[in-house]
């Protein structure tokens, strides 16, 4: 039987309607906490919480823009409302933000940082009352940042830099008050990466090359164990880290 060392504890998680949101969720639940399905797609976020719920779990869809503060903070309401409480916030959605400098759209620049690192910063600063005392939020970001050669991956890297920046800032801002802020760099074989694996196969080929385990990650398995682990008792002393989830591929230094 799977510990449920997360037992009475709250989570929200964004973009849970498939792929790496979707694997946190899963392995939130199973560990025992209730989680609130964030995203745009309902039919994806049900699909979620019915996985959830045949297991045995707590779940509930919550169709929202994370680039609307309003569908935020109703989203955290709704939370709250639902599970009487909020314990664990983990901003995974993004908008990935593609191309050379010269190539790369100007709207797709400010979806990416809308949905990226301003709707982490919204919703830290909408969860922070509920995260007091116990709190833990597990930010997204990438190690493109890291990349040697990071010709078409600088508008996503500044993006997800960003993101690193905000949570090493509330790590040491909001630690004294109880609230553990780290980042995950995560590699998985999500929808967005299974379409890049599928249309740029030699340069996948060179990218799992360059992985020492020689395989992308699962997003269950792979990376919402270990971010249920982040989230629970036994990490209580990890605080304002970038922890790179991927094979050994990033060397953060």
């Amino acid at each position: 039987m799977v510990e449920q060392f997360l037992h009475n504890k709250v989570a929200l998680v964004s973009g849970a309607g498939q792929g790496v949101g979707q694997g946190i969720a899963l392995s939130l639940a199973a560990r025992g906490a209730a989680v609130a399905l964030l995203g745009r797609s309902l039919d994806k976020l049900q699909t979620s919480q019915s996985m959830i719920e045949e297991a045995g779990g707590r779940a509930l869809a919550i169709a929202a823009n994370v680039k609307d503060s309003d569908d935020l903070a109703s989203a955290v309401e709704q939370t709250v409302a639902a599970f009487g409480g909020l314990n664990i916030l983990v901003n995974n959605a993004q908008e990935v933000p593609l191309g050379t400098l010269l190539e790369v759209d100007e709207a797709a620049l400010e979806a990416g940082w809308q949905s990226g690192p301003l709707a982490s910063l919204r919703l830290m600063k909408l969860c922070y009352p509920h995260l007091k005392g116990d709190g833990v939020i597990v930010n997204l970001a990438s190690s493109a940042a890291m990349r040697w050669d990071m010709t078409g991956y600088g508008a996503y890297a500044a993006v997800k830099e960003a993101i690193r920046s905000l949570s090493r800032a509330a790590a040491c801002e909001w630690g004294p008050e109880g609230i553990r802020t780290n980042v995950i760099l995560p590699h998985a074989m999500s929808p967005a990466l299974k379409w890049w694996t599928d249309n740029r196969p030699d340069e996948a080929a060179e990218f799992v090359a360059s992985i020492p385990l020689r395989r992308i990650g699962e997003c269950k398995e792979d990376i919402g164990e270990f971010v249920a682990t982040l989230c629970s008792e036994a990490c209580r002393y990890v605080n304002g880290q970038s922890i790179a989830l991927d094979g050994g591929q990033a060397h953060l230094g």
